[in-house]
């Protein structure tokens, strides 16, 4: 998978993708981020790419070089592929949602990491195919929530992982039935005087499967 990000703050990725699970994916071929940063496409001597927006306080990003921008890719891979616009105002991002990106998404798909307020509508209107949000909240860029886009998507990918396990019996997987997952534990056996649940030291595969599903949290 090839995620194109468009973005104004390129280094804003490169200590999170070059450290950990993901470093080793990219290393591995696995998946791959191509930055394009936004100024580039500007026109203007200053390369600024926002404006005032009308009948408001605030700076947009401008529909003119971020249109550019996307046209730009499209060309680059031949084709038209699909836009994601990482944005506070639509739907959540779950793991449901995530596994069905990950089934849907081929080969290339663009992000775009809005700045300022927003982007312009007509951006949206045209070229955005899936609006994505992290949580309920704003933040300064989106550099961060395409990331928490990326990281939950690469995970689905085989090998990424390494354990299948891992991936199964994560927290809001079909197998706990979107529920979080269970306790764990590890040495020592008491801990402060608290101990290992007993059934997790008897080797009895088929209980302890029984203690997971009795015990996954709400």
């Amino acid at each position: 998978m090839n995620f194109h990000i468009i973005t104004i703050f390129p280094e804003s990725f490169k200590s999170y993708f070059s450290s950990s699970i993901m470093d080793k994916a990219m290393k591995n071929n696995l998946f791959s981020i191509e930055l394009y940063k936004l100024n580039d496409f500007s026109k203007l001597s200053s390369k600024r790419v926002d404006d005032k927006a009308y009948g408001m306080h605030w700076q947009v990003i401008s529909a003119e070089v971020l249109s550019d921008a996307i046209e730009f890719i499209f060309k680059k891979v031949w084709k038209k592929i699909p836009v994601i616009y990482m944005t506070p105002s639509w739907e959540l991002l779950n793991q449901e949602k995530v596994e069905y990106f990950y089934e849907n998404l081929k080969n290339d798909c663009i992000i775009i990491c809005w700045h300022y307020e927003w982007i312009d509508e007509r951006i949206v209107e045209l070229y955005v195919d899936f609006e994505i949000s992290i949580w309920e909240y704003v933040l300064s860029s989106w550099e961060l929530a395409a990331s928490v886009f990326i990281d939950s998507f690469v995970r689905n990918i085989s090998w990424v992982l390494g354990n299948k396990l891992s991936l199964e019996e994560d927290s809001f997987s079909k197998k706990f039935e979107r529920k979080k997952e269970y306790p764990v534990y590890t040495r020592p056996k008491i801990f402060k005087n608290l101990e290992v649940p007993e059934i997790l030291l008897s080797g009895n595969h088929a209980e302890i499967e029984n203690w997971k599903k009795n015990n996954l949290h709400k």
